[in-house]
């Protein structure tokens, strides 16, 4: 938290404030004025030095008995009350504005395609648990729907989990592959366009998928393009022997795109290590969105029943082209303690099948952003990388990414890349710490 100089207020509300270190005791307390920008909370205490607190250093907000209460990154916890009438503008102006920089930090210059859209939300998870109930704003990205309640975190879907959509009696009811529900009501006029929206949305990116797929197979019918676009959803990778078992030539168009990328002596290489049949494959929107078109990805899954052969990992790549710079990102398949302890074939498959699946998942809900999966902690702490900070608190599949990522391999040398893969992968196995990430030889 610094003490800066007040930003010019737009907006002021009056309150009491407290403000309470890690432990619970009361560091600073007094009446005052609090006025919000787009990044920043500023309050101004009577006959007290004011501060200013970025909003990517909230980790928490909760409302309670019309009382505020802020729980910082430091550790520090901020309470804001005796607001009036004004308590209910202020709960809904700081979450609309600290999920509004959550949106900047993770969408990655997606196009929006619609917006300002009102409605009820009720969300239950995959559980079937209610974790969210009240007003929020509807958005339409390119490849997923956007969800800002009034109060609360953003709940973001992309199209390629969506299992069903239900338009029926001016409530819309939106399903994930994962279990989740949201349900839209109260839309009033807007409920109509909005639906006919979001199939237009879903559709756009479907029929890309299936132009992709339909280059690669200019003499495939209907019938699978329909299903190859199911099973290579955009940004989903799609396993090998599924692909297969749909169209052997696809399989084989496929990986001979990875020429074109640049990465098929790398795929080769990996696919001499890993097991064959679970390697996937996937096409993806590049993070600048039309401006830099498609690329391909894919994860091979390296493991065996001996726990001392290096594995235990499942290897990421992706590229849209040859010069670009690039590197490989591995990911822990079990604990290692697990994994040294041996494992049965059909065992190793089952945790391969349940760590590609959620690494594929974990990517798309990050849009496939890498750098705040890889940078060390003290990198994070460092200012130009604030809005990674804000993003892994409120991301769990970042924090899942981060909890599983062993290493990256830079692409220089053919021969070197392929040595400190050998490398990566044999310390993998090497050490007991889960925490424990590989770091090349010789670097910082």
């Amino acid at each position: 938290m610094s003490t800066t100089a007040a930003e010019s207020p737009q907006v002021t509300w009056a309150l009491r404030f407290v403000l309470l270190d890690e432990h619970g005791e009361e560091l600073a307390a007094g009446e005052g004025q609090a006025s919000l920008t787009a990044d920043s909370l500023s309050l101004l205490p009577k006959l007290q030095p004011p501060f200013s607190i970025p909003l990517r250093d909230v980790a928490d907000v909760s409302a309670s008995d019309y009382t505020l209460a802020l729980a910082l990154l430091s550790g520090e916890t901020l309470k804001l009350s005796h607001l009036g009438y004004q308590y209910e503008d202020l709960t809904r102006q700081l979450c609309r504005l600290r999920n509004e920089l959550l949106l900047t930090d993770m969408l990655a210059h997606e196009s929006l395609r619609r917006s300002g859209v009102g409605a009820d939300l009720v969300f239950t998870d995959a559980e079937g648990h209610e974790v969210l109930r009240g007003r929020c704003e509807v958005r339409l990205y390119d490849t997923a729907i956007v969800l800002i309640p009034e109060r609360g975190d953003i709940i973001r879907l992309t199209y390629s989990d969506i299992a069903r959509v239900e338009d029926a009696n001016y409530v819309l009811r939106i399903a994930s592959e994962y279990g989740e529900e949201a349900v839209l009501s109260k839309l009033g006029r807007e409920y109509d366009s909005l639906v006919r929206s979001l199939s237009e949305a879903m559709n756009a990116l479907a029929l890309k998928v299936q132009a992709i797929i339909r280059e690669l197979l200019p003499t495939a019918g209907p019938a699978v393009l329909r299903r190859a676009s199911q099973l290579l959803k955009e940004g989903r990778a799609a396993r090998r022997a599924d692909i297969e078992a749909l169209s052997p030539e696809l399989w084989e168009q496929l990986v001979g795109h990875l020429d074109l990328a640049g990465v098929r002596e790398e795929y080769d290489f990996l696919t001499s290590l890993g097991q064959a049949d679970r390697i996937s494959i996937g096409i993806k929107r590049g993070l600048m969105g039309d401006l830099t078109g498609e690329y391909v990805w894919f994860l091979v899954p390296i493991y065996s029943e001996d726990p001392t052969r290096p594995g235990n990992a499942i290897v990421m790549e992706a590229a849209s082209g040859e010069g670009e710079g690039r590197a490989t990102y591995v990911f822990r398949m079990l604990s290692r303690g697990a994994y040294a302890r041996g494992q049965g074939i059909a065992e190793l498959d089952a945790a391969a099948d349940r760590a590609l699946a959620s690494i594929n998942r974990c990517m798309q809900a990050v849009n496939f952003r890498r750098e705040p999966i890889y940078l060390p902690e003290r990198r994070l702490a460092e200012p130009q990388y604030a809005h990674y900070r804000y993003a892994l608190n409120k991301l769990p599949a970042l924090q899942e990414l981060r909890r599983l990522f062993i290493g990256r391999v830079t692409h220089s040398a053919p021969a070197q890349w392929q040595n400190d893969i050998t490398d990566l992968l044999r310390f993998n196995v090497g050490v007991d710490d889960d925490q424990a990430v590989w770091r090349r030889k010789g670097s910082a």
